[in-house]
């Protein structure tokens, strides 16, 4: 069982860049709530901040499966596989973003869809 003070101290080592304390604390939230989908957004982003492109990507797929519109993890998703030089599969995201948004500064820039 996870309390109010779990959550908090998550977000406070998030907040205060400790993303290593983060992750931990987020990963037992999520082991109680599966379904807590700010808590795996923050470890997403913990995931991201920290350069472990991977396991960031992982959480991003798995937000976007239950919510294929969320714009934000849908941008998180795009970077990390920039990052990661899969320039193709992210201009194909960043395609998924612009319709999301209807932004088309989310690719005008990007490479792979000049």
């Amino acid at each position: 069982m996870t309390t109010i003070h779990d959550w908090e101290a998550a977000v406070l080592a998030f907040n205060t860049r400790d993303y290593a304390g983060a992750i931990e604390r987020l990963k037992r939230l999520l082991e109680a709530e599966p379904g807590n989908t700010n808590a795996r957004e923050y470890l997403a982003r913990a995931y991201y901040l920290r350069a472990s492109l991977r396991p960031a990507e992982e959480q991003a797929r798995t937000i976007l499966a239950g919510d294929p519109t969320n714009e934000y993890i849908t941008l998180l998703l795009a970077r990390v596989l920039e990052r990661q030089s899969r320039h193709a599969e992210a201009a194909g995201v960043r395609r998924m973003l612009v319709a999301l948004t209807g932004d088309e500064r989310h690719g005008a820039n990007h490479a792979a869809l000049a």
